[in-house]
């Protein structure tokens, strides 16, 4: 059995810049948050940490072997994983609660997904369902 060795102060610590989406969902185990509301947590948090989030890409960027990678994903690999490619999905409770959303970013990066190319592409596919939908008449994109 081989041991594997991580320098800590090496890691990016994604809880650093979590802590609002942590206590969201602290708070969501006493009362209703709004799904809305961890979304944009989620984002924010993906901003501070790659500048992208999975809104910028498409999941049809990956191959049929990422996505069976990342579906069998456990906390256990998804922490060897994330410390692989320089980042920590462990916070002072233990593992983020979102480590599988992170993983998608970590694998997104290391695939070099994270363009801009990709994200326009990603954000006119966006822009083009909800204009196909009835009764709409235009999108608004805040960043």
């Amino acid at each position: 059995m081989s041991t594997i060795a991580f320098d800590q102060f090496a890691l990016t610590r994604i809880a650093d810049f979590a802590r609002s989406l942590s206590r969201l969902h602290q708070a969501s185990r006493r009362q209703l948050v709004d799904d809305d509301a961890i979304d944009r947590e989620f984002n924010a948090v993906c901003m501070s940490v790659w500048g992208y989030t999975t809104d910028d890409f498409s999941d049809e960027l990956f191959s049929v072997e990422d996505h069976a990678f990342l579906d069998s994903l456990d906390e256990a690999q998804a922490r060897i994983f994330a410390a692989e490619q320089g980042y920590d999905l462990v916070d002072d409770q233990g593992m983020l609660t979102d480590w599988w959303g992170y993983c998608w970013m970590i694998l997104a990066e290391k695939r070099g997904l994270l363009t801009t190319e990709n994200r326009a592409a990603a954000r006119a596919a966006i822009e083009e369902k909800y204009l196909s939908a009835p009764n709409v008449i235009g999108v608004i994109v805040g960043r």
